[in-house]
């Protein structure tokens, strides 16, 4: 569990000091604005699909290190994947940082060292916010998620 959790720490601040697909998103065609008014995160999601596939994906915004990091790790794992994959991906994810993944880690990836997010209830809504924002893009609800 130490090495899961030295993992964690470093992919956390990796992630937050230089996140991937960071900005703006010029031609993206979907869009979705999401708030943690209990942490202060704010985010905005663009998507740029081909048919129903995630061509491109990055974020905007400002947050705690734990709201960057899972937009930045997500957004990786989500580039090229289809909508439904997407959504899968989503349930998987909010099951790991909420204590109740049953299944093998490693097959997440990355993704995986957020599972330390469960030790910290509060901080699930930092991990998942990008998570939320992202399926109200890909669903074009037009409604600026929040946490509470």
């Amino acid at each position: 569990m130490s090495e899961l959790r030295d993992l964690y720490q470093e992919v956390i601040l990796d992630h937050n000091k230089h996140p991937r697909n960071y900005g703006a998103l010029e031609d993206a065609d979907r869009h979705a604005e999401g708030h943690n008014p209990l942490c202060g995160d704010e985010i905005t999601v663009h998507v740029k699909l081909e048919g129903d596939k995630i061509a491109d994906i990055r974020f905007e915004g400002s947050g705690c290190a734990i709201s960057k990091a899972s937009a930045s790790v997500m957004t990786e794992t989500l580039k090229g994947k289809t909508v439904e994959e997407a959504g899968a991906l989503f349930e998987r994810f909010h099951e790991l940082v909420t204590g109740k993944a049953d299944e093998d880690l490693e097959t997440l990836g990355k993704l995986a060292v957020f599972g330390g997010v469960s030790e910290f209830p509060v901080r699930v809504k930092c991990a998942t916010l990008s998570w939320h924002t992202t399926r109200a893009a890909l669903n074009e609800s037009g409604t600026k998620i929040s946490t509470e």
